[in-house]
This record gives structure tokens, C-alpha cells and sequence, in this order.
């Protein structure tokens, strides 16, 4: 104590922390373990900081100490660098900083709201930002002299530049594919190219531009993550991106993509063709001219504004007729569009909506019904005694013609109908707590899942819902009725199962005679009561559509994991085959063994690269495949409700989840059981305004935050108390 304090610095604020023997070792750092105490000033207070941090030893080694620094000044910016991806552990450098002044704790914490993250590949150019220069410089010194590049570095910039080195500490990272620094660079370069190719001029696709994103029209990020296994992979480019996407959208009155893949992977990180996604959403009537320059507003308006890239369709483009549409187009006008321009456009979305959003006769119905087919062929396949390859294929073939067909244009219904609720608030028909409401009154299949979790026996709920598994797509997710412990308690079927009651909805006689007159007004074909009963219907039945098809995935998955297990692979060797040898061997007679080793093994070498890549959620420049800042996206808040509890990020161990925030990087209908667990709320980092789970926040009342991103999910799944705010629209760290 008397050394420090006759320090010259001693008069100044200083920082007490720990420096304990089991920390900042090969392989566990231990990283924030032990306390740090920040602003120390003045010998009692000196004295009760060491205390504090000799306390968070818990059981002191004798080799143990506590280190007395004084606290910087006149900072610019700090934070944590990391010599590899420390997720990854690929060859990217990693600078997580904070400009408030503060020190390095604050971009570590998750308390502060001003931190950006860069990122950038050891083999790119020099940074963009000249800031930061001088810190890949400190990390490369760092590597020299400790002859590893596995580094976490906590650092300061004063406002003078001087780089000051706080910290360093081993880096304890997983596999990084073992590519080698050379190969990695070469496939990163490989990746540019194809962007570079890609953004060209195609004189069949309006578009001056190319973007890429994990988000926009059928998320990717969402339905299969950003890293999925190849059968995982190929399965939703089969089932839905390579071409019955385009087959419905052109059904229902958009342009014709049908040659288009939507889905383009980056050495197998899927991204969604954006340039693709905004022609196949301008309706086949429009003319070219006006048409292409809609594309090149619709990118242009993305890449200025990339918080919208989860919510393009409420943004940014005008895929449906709206009540309010004439206010909206505004933003046309103010970017050179004619008036004639914008009536031109609102007569073909009109005519567009009016075809799809009819009772009778309107194209929405149709594909319910054939989603009823598909439940039927289902069991016929299912009974027969076809063999497991040819079950399978049928499986497959039935899914697309009557699953996730029907289902992509229910989803568009769904859509629209969900943008007309929205404009009647905009207009002033219904209140943002009456549309709240309106969301509660559905009954899809996620809500009659909780209902019969309380009512049913489980071996009745497990043969209706036993299918359904989190990550419909991927073979290592345990269906419900594989491991039914791990996902309910059965021992706890309260009468709500963990959720809000259904409550009834009804308009005035004042609010259906307003809504009788605007539809008039815009000419749209509908009555009030009937718009009402399109919205409702189309929602449910979008949910229905979801629920059966992913049956005929499920049952594909466990047959190919029993096809698998006969050749001697294992549940996670299948992960990595691509689904494109199912129809090699139906039409082949090449020998099963070896046809899905083959592929097994590729898509394990391919793989083992892909885990240890990195790519922004939105590409708009071949550079970006090099370094990229993480972008803080707006996230989407679902209900005017707040929720009060602890976080919980592992579920997958069916742990205690009452009363909590559950944060979850993407969730899809096999998520509905934590419905059943009494959850407070829950936050994803991926997902759309009009997803899954957000049609299920709303309907069942529960407080969400829809796609919070990267940057912010990662700082709210650091905490260990959540307040989340959806009514003013933010997320707040109690401890």
C-alpha cells in the first residue's frame, strides 16, 4: 500500500485489477473472471478496491496479485483486439472499439451502445479507416514477439495517436478449418471475384448494381444460419431458393425470374441476391423503363441505408397495394419519379392486389388447398414400401409441388395482409394496442401447440407435433419426438402454458363503416368484415403451410439418417452430404456406399473452410469480403409490452427458462416449444418484421426483439439482466 501510494501517479484516479496465476494462460484466459475496479481515487477508497478484487480469487494462490495502474487520460478511442477470429478462429483480425473516452472495459462490458467492431482478413489492404492503423500495427508487433498470432489485446489510442498497450493474453480459439494463411487467402480472394463478377450489368436483370445479404426476401440467416452444414444447405436451395421461389412469385403477378437462383453461396455462406430479390418483387405489368429505375432506387436506398435490410419489404420496395400507399410513394417523388410514375405503379399493385386478396376465387386459396394434398400424400408415402432412397425422393418432390409452392405464396397473402393491418393504423382506423390485439385473436398452429401441450396426452401431442425440430433443415437438430424431455416439462402444463390468454377482437360499427368507405375509395374488392377474414385467414394459414411441409422435411431427414446409418455414418458425417445424391441415386444405379461417401467427404473439406470464414450480413463491394465494420442494425420490436428478467442463451440443455429472456441467433416454427416454458420474452439475431417468430410474439403476446443483429445480440447475450422496452423501443442492461 505505501509503494503505491508514494507513486507520483498516486494523486491522480487509478484502476485496480486482477493478475491471478490460473489467468491469461495457454488455452483458458479466464478472461473477466476476476474483478476490476475503475476510478480509484484516494487512500480508502484504494484500500477497499484491493479488498474487493483479493475477493474474487474465491481461495487466494500464494503466487496471486493485484495490479495498481493509473487510469488513462485524454483517450480518443480503446477496446479489445484479437490476433484471429475469436469465434472462429480464422486468420481475421478482430478490433472491437469504443470512441466514448473510456477504456478498454467499456467494449468488453456490453454496457456501452457506442461500440464498433472491425474486422479484417490478415492478407487485406490497409485498413480503410487510418485510425486504426496503428492498431493492426500493435497486433502484428505482438505477434513477432510472442510467435503466434492467437492474441487478445486490450489497448488505448490517445488523442495524440499514441498506441498504449494495456493488456495481452493468449487467445484460446477453436479449429480454423487448417486451410493454411496461403489457402484461406486464395478462397477469400476467390469469394471477391465472384462479387466482382457478380455485380455486372446482366441484360435480363434490372439493376445497375449487385448486393448481397443474409436477410432480405427468404433469410438465409434466419431459416439455416450463417454457417450451415451442406445438407442443410442444399436441402433449402432444393425445396425453395433455386427456382420455386420464382415460381410463385411470377404466379402471382411479379416479374419472371424463374432462371434466377436466389440464393448465392460464398464458398458455402448463403446470401440472398438482392438485385434478384427487388426485380422479382416489381409486378410483370410495369414497363421497363420505369422498372429499371425502381431497381436502382430500391439498391441504392439499401446500400444508403443498410439497418433496413431485415425489413425491405416495409421500407424500402412496393411489392402490395396499401391504404396508405399514396403517402408512401412520396419518397419516389423526392428521388425523380414523375406523378405519372407513381400512379403507373400504384394501378399495377392495385390490379396486383386485388388478384391475390379475394375470399373467393383469390389466388391464396388455392394453395391451402393444396397444402391439404400434400398432408395426404405425406401418409400414402410414408405407408408404402418403397425403399428408403425413393421414399425420400417422393418426400422431396411432394414437398416442393404442394408444400413449399402453396406455402411461398401463402407467405406473400400473409404478407400483404399484414401491410394492409399495418396501414390501417397509419390511417387512423385502428390503434397500435387494437392491432396488438387483432394478433392475439389468431389461431395458427403455434397457438394450438400450446393449448394442446396442456390438454393433450403426450403420446397425442407427440404424434402431431413430434416432426417439428429446431432448425427444420438440420439432421443434427433432435426432433420433439426424439428427445421430448430435453424440450417440455412434463411435469408443468399449467392452464396458459406459460403464455398470454386469447382475447376477442371486434370493431365498432363507426370502424367497419370508415374501413367499407377507404376500401371503396381505393378501389380495392373487398368488404370490411372480408378484408378482416382475408388477414386472419391468410396469417393462419401461412403458419399451416409451414407446419405441414417441414413434415415431409423432417421424415426426409430421419430417412436419410437411417440411409446413412446403414452404410455406416453417423447422424453428424450425414450433415455434411448434399441432398443432390438422393436424386442421383433414385435415377442412378451407382452404389448407395459410395455415392453419399463421396459426397460426405467433400462436404467435410468444403466445411471445415467455411467455419472459419467471415463476411458482413450485407455485401455491396468485392472489398468487403476482405474487412468490414460490423453493422448495428435497428432491430424490430414485436407487442407495446416489456419484460423484466434473467438471460438465457443455452436452451439447448432444456434448462430452467421461466421468467427469463431467452436470446437465440435465429428461430423457426421448431422453436414454438419454449412457448411452453413460460419465457418473459425472447430476442433473436436474425429474423424478419413479418417472421415466424414475430407473427408468434405478436399473437401470443409476449415482448420480442426481431433480428437485433450481430453487434447488439452479442452485447445483450453478455448481460445477465434484461429489460426489453418493445412500447419505446429499446433494450436495456440491469446488470
Amino acid at each position: 500500500m505505501d509503494a503505491v501510494v508514494g507513486q507520483p501517479w498516486a494523486g491522480e484516479a487509478v484502476i485496480v485489477r486482477s493478475s491471478a496465476r490460473a489467468e491469461d494462460r495457454v488455452g483458458t484466459s479466464m478472461a473477466g473472471r476476476y474483478r476490476s475496479v475503475p476510478s480509484v481515487a484516494g487512500g480508502d477508497a484504494l484500500a477497499a478496491a484491493i479488498d474487493r478484487v483479493v475477493e474474487s480469487f474465491d481461495g487466494a494462490d500464494d503466487g496471486d496479485q493485484v495490479l495498481v495502474q493509473p487510469m488513462l487520460g485524454d483517450i480518443a478511442f480503446s477496446g479489445v483486439a484479437f490476433g484471429r477470429d475469436p469465434n472462429t478462429g480464422g486468420p481475421y483480425q478482430v478490433i472491437a472499439y469504443d470512441t466514448s473516452g473510456r477504456t478498454a472495459e467499456a467494449a468488453t462490458s456490453g454496457g456501452s451502445s457506442g461500440v464498433e467492431t472491425y474486422v479484417r482478413h490478415r492478407r487485406a489492404e490497409d485498413p480503410a479507416d487510418p485510425a486504426l492503423a496503428p492498431v493492426i500495427r500493435l497486433i502484428e508487433e505482438l505477434a513477432a514477439i510472442f510467435g503466434t498470432d492467437a492474441l487478445d489485446i486490450e489497448f488505448a489510442v490517445g488523442t495524440d495517436g499514441t498506441v498504449i498497450l494495456l493488456q495481452v493474453r493468449p487467445l484460446a480459439i477453436g479449429d480454423d478449418g487448417g486451410a493454411g494463411l496461403d489457402n484461406h487467402a486464395d478462397t477469400v480472394a476467390s469469394i471477391a471475384r465472384k462479387i466482382e463478377l457478380m455485380n455486372r450489368p446482366n441484360p435480363y436483370l434490372l439493376g445497375g448494381r449487385a448486393v448481397f445479404g443474409v436477410m432480405p426476401d427468404w433469410n438465409p440467416a434466419e431459416m439455416i444460419g450463417v454457417r450451415p452444414r451442406p445438407l442443410a444447405l442444399s436441402l433449402y436451395r432444393e425445396l425453395i431458393t433455386d427456382s420455386t421461389w420464382a415460381y410463385q412469385r411470377d404466379n402471382y403477378g411479379y416479374r419472371n425470374l424463374r432462371s434466377f437462383p436466389l440464393l448465392v453461396d460464398f464458398h458455402g455462406l448463403p446470401y440472398i441476391d438482392v438485385r434478384v430479390t427487388f426485380n422479382s418483387f416489381i409486378p410483370k405489368d410495369i414497363g421497363h423503363g420505369l422498372a429499371e429505375r425502381l431497381a436502382d432506387y430500391y439498391l441504392d436506398r439499401l446500400v444508403a441505408a443498410p439497418t433496413l435490410h431485415d425489413k425491405v419489404e416495409f421500407e424500402i420496395i412496393f411489392s402490395c397495394y396499401t391504404l396508405d400507399l399514396a403517402d408512401r410513394l412520396g419518397v419516389l417523388a423526392e428521388h425523380g419519379f414523375s406523378e405519372d410514375d407513381c400512379r403507373c405503379l400504384s394501378d399495377s399493385l392495385r390490379t396486383l392486389t386485388n388478384r391475390i386478396i379475394r375470399n373467393e376465387g383469390g389466388l391464396w386459396r388455392r394453395d391451402l388447398d393444396r397444402v391439404h394434398e400434400l398432408e395426404a400424400r405425406q401418409k400414402a408415402i410414408m405407408a408404402s414400401g418403397l425403399d428408403r432412397v425413393s421414399r425420400i425422393y417422393w418426400l422431396l418432390e411432394h414437398a416442393k409441388r404442394y408444400g413449399t409452392l402453396p406455402f411461398a405464396g401463402l407467405a406473400r397473402a400473409a404478407f400483404i395482409a399484414v401491410q394492409l393491418l399495418r396501414s390501417l393504423i397509419a390511417v387512423g382506423v385502428l390503434r397500435s394496442d387494437e392491432h396488438d390485439l387483432f394478433m392475439t385473436s389468431l389461431d395458427t398452429v403455434g397457438s394450438r401447440l400450446t393449448r394442446d401441450f396442456r390438454d393433450l396426452s403426450r403420446e397425442t401431442f407427440l404424434a402431431r407435433y413430434g416432426h417439428l425440430r429446431p432448425g427444420t433443415y438440420d439432421i443434427l437438430s433432435a426432433r420433439y419426438d426424439e428427445a421430448p424431455d430435453l424440450y417440455f416439462d412434463w411435469s408443468n402444463r399449467g392452464p396458459n402454458g406459460g403464455t398470454a390468454n386469447a382475447r376477442s377482437f371486434a370493431l365498432s360499427i363507426a370502424q367497419l363503416r370508415r374501413i367499407e368507405d377507404l376500401l371503396a375509395e381505393h378501389g380495392l374488392e373487398h368488404s370490411a368484415v372480408g378484408l378482416l377474414e382475408f388477414i386472419k385467414a391468410s396469417i393462419e394459414g401461412r403458419e399451416l403451410a409451414k407446419f405441414v411441409f417441414t413434415r415431409s422435411v423432417s421424415d426426409a431427414l430421419s430417412l436419410f439418417q437411417d440411409l446413412g446409418r446403414e452404410f455406416g455414418f453417423s447422424r453428424e458425417d450425414c450433415a455434411y452430404a448434399d441432398i443432390r445424391v438422393i436424386r442421383d441415386l433414385y435415377i442412378g444405379s451407382g452404389d448407395p456406399a459410395e455415392v453419399v461417401g463421396r459426397s460426405i467427404e467433400a462436404g467435410k473439406r468444403r466445411h471445415a473452410l467455411t467455419r472459419s470464414l467471415n463476411l458482413p450480413p450485407l455485401i455491396v463491394d468485392p472489398q468487403d469480403a476482405w474487412a468490414f465494420h460490423v453493422p448495428r442494425f435497428e432491430p424490430n420490436f414485436v407487442t407495446q409490452r416489456e419484460a423484466i428478467g434473467p438471460v438465457a442463451t443455452d436452451i439447448s440443455r432444456g434448462g430452467p427458462l421461466d421468467g427469463g429472456i431467452v436470446l437465440i441467433p435465429s428461430a423457426d416454427p421448431g422453436y414454438d416449444w419454449i412457448f411452453s416454458r413460460g419465457i418473459a420474452g425472447f430476442i433473436t439475431q436474425y429474423g424478419g418484421v413479418n417472421s415466424h417468430m414475430a407473427i408468434r410474439a405478436g399473437e401470443l403476446g409476449i415482448p420480442a426483439v426481431i433480428s437485433a443483429g450481430e453487434a447488439l445480440f452479442s452485447e445483450w447475450a453478455a448481460a445477465e439482466m434484461l429489460l426489453v422496452d418493445c412500447a419505446n423501443r429499446q433494450v436495456q442492461v440491469l446488470r
